[in-house]
């Protein structure tokens, strides 16, 4: 890794190194572009591979661990009380992390990527400074860096009163009660790692619901194991402030009509995340930000200024990693000339709690909204013979389409391994697929994979193995 020094021209300057960063960088080295990446932090890998993604799910799996341990008593298998080891956990979870993101440093170095550490920022449509030293023409740049976790209004919740996910995931000790501040994806994940490492976890979410991005039906599952996990789930609650109190934190909020307080050892704020765009001399180009903070692009991943191009986070839309990565694609074939755009007609979300969920396409919320003519089948894997097997049968597999067409709108999974089941659905909508064609490809038996053909034969019919209502 290069730091301060650096060739003076490059073909192309990616900035951030993060899943859409380095991988726009790999895919224009491999399409033959002199390319440069510019990464603020030591490490490659951006919030996803350092303290996002991969530590999350890494804490996921133990916590997993963990609850299947517990519920083999159900089975006739008996452990012993598990013993926590808090700082082994840590630094098990750290050695994931550096192990990929050395795999990133190796691949970068393979693929002769001049890999410079850094803060770039925009002198114009055509250099670039590196804080700290050096400049950079170039002929073509591509903005990654990515985003960060929302905060919320100091006077609501001072600082000291609280920990963004990036500190949740730092796991230096076991608070007794964590209160978690919304119920979004990141917010339930967290919850479940520490209600699994024994923490006493309440939810405070302001809307009506939890995990508003998937319909109500396919998020239930997980909302009733929570519910079991969790101290409380607070919805419809409004916080009104937090006061430090001694170690303790003393968070008073509205809910059901009555103002409440009470007492938590540590409050997470998971409200959602914001583009990193600020101090990056945007104004110094012809790049232009919405209203709503996100750089404005088409669907070659282009901004307004011709030479320079914006992925992932920072463009809004799903703020995924693997939507950013495919946008890194894009933008790297585009500058090689070649005729490419985003045109992903399904993006997969996957909250990896357990149950998992995980959605794409419309959902029927969305179809609703949208006046659609459509049409769901739905499979309950209380009737999937795997499913039974593993002691999970409280999953859902649904799947819509368009009445008059049957091709499928959209599915969503809620259960064991969902996040792995949903790439085939996004397959089938990528390709165009009627339910029809999933409800006839032969499945193996017995696999969870069935209760997506099953679902599929319900659209239209009756599953084999559940009754159309």
């Amino acid at each position: 890794m290069v730091v301060g020094e650096l060739a003076q021209e490059t073909d192309l300057v990616v900035i951030g190194g993060g899943p859409g960063g380095y991988v726009a960088a790999f895919k224009a080295a491999d399409l033959g572009i002199q390319t440069t990446l510019v990464e603020e932090n030591e490490l490659l890998g951006g919030v996803c591979l350092r303290e996002g993604c991969i530590p999350s799910k890494a804490l996921l799996h133990v916590a997993h661990l963990l609850e299947s341990a517990r519920q083999a008593e159900d089975f006739g298998v008996s452990f012993k009380e598990p013993r926590i080891d808090v700082d082994k956990l840590r630094k098990w979870k750290e050695s994931v992390v550096a192990k990929l993101c050395g795999g990133v440093k190796t691949l970068a170095k393979a693929r002769k990527v001049e890999v410079v550490q850094g803060r770039g920022v925009f002198e114009d449509s055509r250099s670039l400074r590196i804080e700290g030293g050096g400049r950079l023409k170039f002929k073509n740049a591509i903005i990654a860096t990515g985003s960060r976790p929302k905060s919320l209004p100091a006077a609501l919740v001072p600082p000291e009163c609280c920990v963004d996910s990036t500190g949740a995931l730092d796991l230096r000790d076991i608070p007794k009660r964590l209160l978690v501040i919304g119920g979004g994806y990141i917010g339930l994940e967290l919850g479940q790692v520490y209600a699994a490492l024994g923490s006493k976890v309440t939810v405070l979410e302001v809307l009506d619901r939890v995990l508003l991005g998937a319909d109500e039906d396919i998020a239930r599952p997980l909302v009733a194991r929570l519910k079991k996990q969790f101290e409380a789930i607070l919805t419809g609650a409004k916080l009104e402030k937090c006061v430090k109190d001694g170690k303790e934190v003393k968070v008073t909020f509205a809910h059901d009509g009555k103002t409440k307080s009470e007492t938590f050892d540590r409050v997470l704020v998971s409200v959602g995340r914001q583009p990193n765009i600020e101090n990056l001399g945007l104004e110094k180009t012809k790049v232009k930000v919405s209203e709503r903070g996100f750089i404005e692009i088409d669907r070659q991943c282009r901004t307004a200024d011709k030479h320079i191009f914006a992925i992932g986070d920072v463009v809004g839309g799903a703020m995924l990693a693997h939507k950013a990565s495919r946008e890194g694609i894009v933008a790297a074939e585009v500058i090689a000339g070649h005729k490419a755009e985003f045109d992903a007609r399904a993006i997969p979300a996957v909250v990896y709690t357990s149950p998992e969920v995980a959605w794409c396409g419309l959902t029927e919320d969305e179809c609703r909204q949208k006046g659609l003519d459509y049409t769901v089948g739905k499979f309950p894997w209380g009737a999937s013979g795997r499913a039974i097997a593993m002691g999970r049968p409280e999953g859902l597999t649904k799947i819509i389409a368009d009445k008059q067409s049957k091709r499928v709108l959209g599915v969503g999974i809620v259960g064991e391994h969902a996040g792995d089941l949903i790439a085939e659905c996004v397959l089938a909508m990528e390709m165009g697929a009627l339910a029809d064609d999933i409800a006839m490809s032969i499945h193996p038996h017995p696999s969870i994979s069935e209760t997506v053909m099953e679902a599929a034969e319900g659209v239209f019919g009756s599953a084999i193995h559940a009754l159309r209502k």
